[in-house]
């Protein structure tokens, strides 16, 4: 497996809180989830100490056990975490948290995990295939109708009241059984996340795979600047960072926020290439 990797703190923002590794066969992506000003998250850590932390806890899991299950991994690390910052209150909805999507090759298969909105797209040749965790997108659909017109510019005082307000109400739907998963502070995320194997040898082998933060896949299910397949080409040929670049331009195009209403006018992005070859198997 031949790994490429590109993330890009959003421009103007001090820190990223998006993290990417690969670490023995083990690659991950990690969107930490961003609390507006003036929501209270019961902790005096941030989304990027909780991401830095998930990921070197997540590398020492794998060490621990290399074979366990992503779901096993990912729930340990989570479980670390909480013990990293044991005066917060991590029963607060709003603790700090991360989207995760994971992949591990395993030789004959590829294994992957997914939490919550990030990304994973596979090309095995023939097709390229999208694989999601939708249920973030099913919960907060109406929320976003409600908050995301287009119709104030991004941030303005208007569009802030509007963001802490959807904010306050994905809190009712974060780690619940009607609602959606995240990696926060509660290892039973782990075993809620979408998994599965893919082979990586014979027909239907996986020939490439991208992981990205939702401030990546932006490009496709935002912008609309290409599809699925265009942007694995695109990744494979000039880059990962060249898609960050493309991702930017759309951005600072749409600088209000009118032609594709967000809640931030830029994001981090990440992507993660993997290229797999299938003659040295």
């Amino acid at each position: 497996m031949h790994v490429v990797t590109a993330t890009e703190a959003a421009p103007g923002r001090p820190v990223n809180e998006d993290q990417v590794f690969h670490h023995r066969s083990v690659v991950g992506v990690l969107d930490g989830v961003t609390a507006p000003d003036g929501l209270e998250t019961g902790c005096v850590h941030g989304p990027a100490w909780y991401v830095r932390q998930l990921v070197t806890h997540l590398k020492g899991a794998i060490d621990d056990a290399p074979a366990a299950p992503l779901t096993k991994l990912l729930g340990a690390a989570i479980e670390r975490v909480m013990l990293d910052h044991p005066m917060c209150d991590l029963a607060n909805p709003s603790t700090p948290a991360a989207t995760v999507c994971l992949i591990r090759d395993a030789g004959t298969e590829l294994e992957y995990l997914i939490l919550c909105d990030n990304s994973l797209i596979i090309d095995t040749g023939t097709e390229t295939a999208l694989l999601v965790d939708d249920r973030f997108a099913r919960a907060v659909q109406q929320i976003r109708k409600d908050y995301l017109v287009g119709d104030v510019p991004i941030g303005s005082e208007a569009h802030q009241v509007r963001v802490r307000a959807a904010s306050t109400r994905k809190r009712e739907l974060t780690n619940t059984s009607g609602g959606y998963w995240i990696a926060a502070a509660s290892p039973e995320a782990a075993e809620q996340a979408i998994t599965g194997r893919l082979p990586l040898r014979g027909q239907g082998a996986v020939r490439r795979a991208a992981l990205l933060t939702d401030g990546a896949s932006c490009a496709v299910d935002v912008f609309g600047l290409y599809d699925w397949t265009a942007l694995l080409d695109l990744v494979t040929d000039r880059g990962p960072q060249e898609l960050i670049r493309q991702i930017r331009s759309a951005e600072t195009a749409d600088f209000d926020g009118h032609a594709q209403p967000r809640f931030k006018r830029h994001d981090d992005a990440t992507v993660a290439l993997c290229l797999f070859d299938e003659e040295t198997r």
